[in-house]
């Protein structure tokens, strides 16, 4: 079976950067599109796009903070294609900043988004899947802050890597099910999630100051187009992947954090 052909895909933080890219690459492949975004016009922008070029495609407002938003999502995907294969619960929010100075307002928003959104999708989405008895696959969009604790990045990090551990239990409960699990966890890629997340974030969780911006040099490796994230996405629910990288150098950062922990385990240490 084709993974994609005539197949529902709803992905969260559709209208733009990944979400929007995931779509197209899906779109190309056969599936009918959903696209969920807290920014409908952005939405319906991309939604325009792909059914001129002759996919089926169609915009849900939603928060994905908001259970219910999520459930009447999954309910508008039901009623206009029948059903749902692949859930990407793709919307996140990027917080920065040194631990030590954030606000509560700080960790309110980014669990609320980061790890909340994932949880709704998953609440939502899997015994849906698992009733229809037709396979299908998710993926969590984490980020490499998933899999390394990063300076600056602290808070964000916190909730990528409940994501990562997330994802890698609910792949252990599926896989039985032939449902896939994939946790997609990218660099630097080209997108405005910075600007973004400023925007989008709710009054009572704003700060009087602007973001702490990490300087240039606290964020390494190359930047990559959502294109490229969104081609090994697919690849990677072709193959059943757990993970999703998208930079050659992440390669070493994990080698790297690998040989930390095994160290530990030395005679000496232990």
């Amino acid at each position: 079976m084709d993974e994609f052909r005539d197949r529902v895909a709803v992905i969260t933080g559709g209208g733009g950067g990944i979400g929007a890219a995931m779509a197209r690459a899906f779109a190309a492949r056969g599936a009918r599109i959903v696209l969920a975004d807290l920014d409908e016009a952005a939405a319906k922008r991309v939604s325009d796009e792909l059914t001129a070029a002759g996919a089926q495609a169609f915009v849900v407002r939603t928060d994905v903070t908001d259970l219910a938003s999520v459930r009447a999502l999954a309910e508008a995907a039901e009623r206009r294609f029948g059903g749902v294969h692949i859930v990407c619960n793709n919307a996140g929010v990027a917080v920065f900043g040194e631990i030590a100075h954030a606000t509560h307002a700080d960790w309110e928003y980014a669990i609320n988004v980061n790890i909340w959104g994932v949880v709704h999708g998953i609440e939502v989405f899997v015994p849906r899947l698992l009733a229809a008895g037709q396979g299908g696959h998710i993926v969590n969009t984490a980020s490499m802050a998933g899999c390394i604790g990063m300076r600056w990045l602290g808070i964000y990090s916190a909730s990528k890597f409940a994501v990562v551990g997330l994802s890698e239990a609910l792949n252990r409960e599926l896989k039985e099910h032939g449902i896939g699990v994939s946790v997609l966890c990218p660099m630097i890629v080209d997108t405005a999630i910075n600007e973004n997340s400023e925007r989008n974030r709710p009054a009572a969780l704003r700060n009087r100051e602007a973001m702490e911006v990490p300087p240039a040099a606290a964020m390494s490796g190359g930047t990559i187009a959502p294109e490229e994230v969104a081609r090994r996405v697919v690849r990677g629910i072709e193959r059943k992947d757990l993970y999703v990288f998208t930079h050659p150098e992440q390669r070493e950062i994990l080698r790297r954090r690998a040989e930390r922990q095994d160290r530990n385990f030395e005679p000496d240490r232990w």
